[in-house]
């Protein structure tokens, strides 16, 4: 079907499809697979960023703009590279669905010092935060957001950040969040590898 296609952004967005079912078809394999254990190696959380913005542009093209604000001085961090990449997306899939395709989602990364993550205190960790300027959260869901089986949305599954928390505690890290109308922000924390002691 590439080759087929004339317009470079048109490839483009077929690299993006296949791509995107390649890492599902593996994602899912690992799901179903018992007592699986992630597939850790260093990487750069850029790189898993990007991939979400142009899985997300892809699927809404008109209306929806992500503003990258990157601190690219950033080290790798040790992680397995789908789980993350399902966490970013389920979240910003999420502001996304939740602004109806039409507003402004920005991926901010910055470097955290003295966190404490699953009770060990860490030296150094990264943290992603994805905000949008949606309707933000209803107020009845907020206590229960990262349960399964809880949606804002009818179509919804609810299954997203509960999946997002999970592959989040694997690389014992932490997810939260804060929101207004206006404004709803979650905050991803990885800590970076041999920054950990217990406190």
């Amino acid at each position: 079907m590439e080759q087929e296609l004339d317009r470079p952004a048109l490839r483009e967005y077929t690299q993006v499809v296949i791509q995107e079912a390649d890492r599902l078809r593996s994602l899912m394999e690992k799901l179903l697979t018992p007592q699986h254990v992630p597939h850790f190696s260093a990487l750069n959380i850029h790189e898993v960023l990007e991939r979400v913005r142009s899985v997300v542009l892809a699927e809404l093209p008109e209306g929806l703009l992500i503003h990258r604000d990157y601190d690219l001085s950033l080290p790798e961090v040790h992680g397995d590279k789908e789980q993350l990449i399902q966490v970013m997306l389920n979240i910003v899939r999420n502001a996304a669905q939740a602004m109806k395709g039409k507003g402004t989602i920005t991926l901010r990364t910055r470097i955290t010092r003295q966190i404490t993550l699953m009770k060990k205190l860490h030296r150094l960790a990264i943290a992603v935060q994805i905000i949008d300027n949606g309707p933000g959260i209803p107020t009845h869901l907020r206590d229960k957001i990262f349960y399964p089986l809880v949606s804002g949305r009818p179509e919804g599954h609810g299954l997203g950040l509960t999946l997002a928390q999970d592959f989040v505690s694997q690389h014992q890290g932490s997810i939260e969040f804060e929101s207004e109308p206006g404004r709803t922000c979650f905050t991803v924390v990885l800590p970076l590898p041999h920054s950990g002691k217990q406190p």
